[in-house]
């Protein structure tokens, strides 16, 4: 093969070039339209929840959610350390410090039995991360919080219409944030929505995200906001992507199911878990490499698929390690699970596009690369 099979890419092939026109010759190009009043319906309904506010991007809707919550200096925010920096950084922006917690080898999310030793007077809320489109053990984590009277907040960026226990991820905490990154299950490119129940927290939500204007008032500033607003535009294709979002999540599990069938008999590969309660949303597939038992590295592995015309993608760094985080708390017992699959997962190429014999060429070098 001599074109790159990249790791990810965005399926645009339903109305989104359409309603993207039709937005632009309504000239409603900014952030009110129709296209984000129908977003918004469409997208509160599909996770099951009364409320869906569309914002720039998923990273400022953690920061949103966080401020909205009355979250600031001093506070602390348990967070896992195996995700990507805009959850640990999110806290920063409101002044509260990150306490990481070790995440579990059955689901790769939060650990719940990991909580208690992590609490102490400061903590105001626990951010659980949906990691790799695995719901977290939502039940355990909310009767952890509801003991000690914390906010659950979701990070579902990675998880679009994963269920936990038959329920959606979106409405199993108090307050949860999606992105539309250009690499997620739905896309606009930059975007994200912070969905939930509450009334009173969802108007906070609204002012905050415009500037800080009531919204019943017109140019009436009672606090200082942001402009994280998401266009009419964006929304657009936002609206596309959703007429098709059963059609996409069930691609990707089918390209997850292929994955598995052809490795999961190689030595020294593991592949992501899936709990019996979990129905996954795929995002990228994920194996981890035992070096000692596959003969190779995972760095290894990565250069030769490289090589061969396959773009893979590490598993996040474990934020407890980077520059900006290294003198933050982490939990007393240590963070093994999430050092070890910090340095042996990788992403292999997951995308609806993608065919079988693509598939079937990416295993066959993972299988051939063995040296055990």
């Amino acid at each position: 093969m001599t074109e790159l099979i990249p790791v990810s890419m965005p399926d645009l092939s339903g109305n989104e070039e359409k309603y993207v026109v039709d937005a632009i010759r309504s000239t409603w190009i900014s952030s009110t339209g129709p296209y984000v009043e129908r977003f918004e319906h469409e997208f509160s309904n599909l996770c099951d929840v009364e409320y869906a506010i569309p914002v720039s991007n998923g990273t400022v809707a953690l920061h949103l959610t966080l401020l909205a919550l009355g979250i600031g200096p001093g506070d602390e925010v348990i967070v896992p350390s195996l995700t990507y920096i805009a959850t640990a950084n999110a806290v920063r922006y409101v002044g509260a410090n990150p306490v990481f917690v070790d995440v579990d080898e059955t689901t790769w999310c939060i650990d719940p039995t990991k909580l208690e030793n992590a609490i102490t007077l400061q903590t105001k809320a626990i951010i659980v991360v949906h990691l790799y489109g695995h719901p977290a053990d939502m039940d355990a984590i909310n009767h952890v919080a509801r003991i000690h009277g914390l906010a659950v907040v979701e990070d579902a960026a990675e998880a679009f219409l994963a269920k936990y226990k038959g329920r959606l991820v979106g409405g199993l905490g108090r307050i949860a944030t999606f992105s539309f990154y250009g690499n997620k299950v739905i896309s606009c490119g930059e975007g994200g929505a912070v969905v939930l129940n509450d009334p009173d927290l969802a108007y906070r939500v609204r002012i905050l995200r415009g500037q800080g204007m009531d919204p019943d008032r017109r140019y009436y500033f009672p606090v200082t906001g942001y402009n994280y607003r998401l266009t009419n535009l964006a929304c657009a294709m936002l609206c596309a992507q959703l007429e098709r979002a059963e059609e996409l999540i069930n691609r990707r599990r089918e390209i997850f199911l292929q994955y598995s069938e052809r490795l999961s008999n190689v030595s020294g590969i593991g592949l992501q878990p899936v709990a019996a309660w979990a129905e996954i949303s795929p995002w990228l597939y994920c194996i981890r490499i035992d070096a000692g038992k596959y003969g190779h590295t995972r760095d290894e592995l990565m250069s030769l698929l490289f090589e061969m015309g396959v773009e893979t993608r590490p598993f996040f760094m474990p934020l407890h390690t980077l520059p900006p985080f290294r003198m933050s708390q982490i939990s007393s017992d240590g963070l093994p699970i999430t050092e070890s699959l910090g340095s042996q997962g990788i992403n292999l190429p997951t995308f609806p596009a993608i065919t079988s014999q693509q598939i079937e060429y990416i295993c066959q070098i993972i299988k051939e690369f063995s040296g055990a």
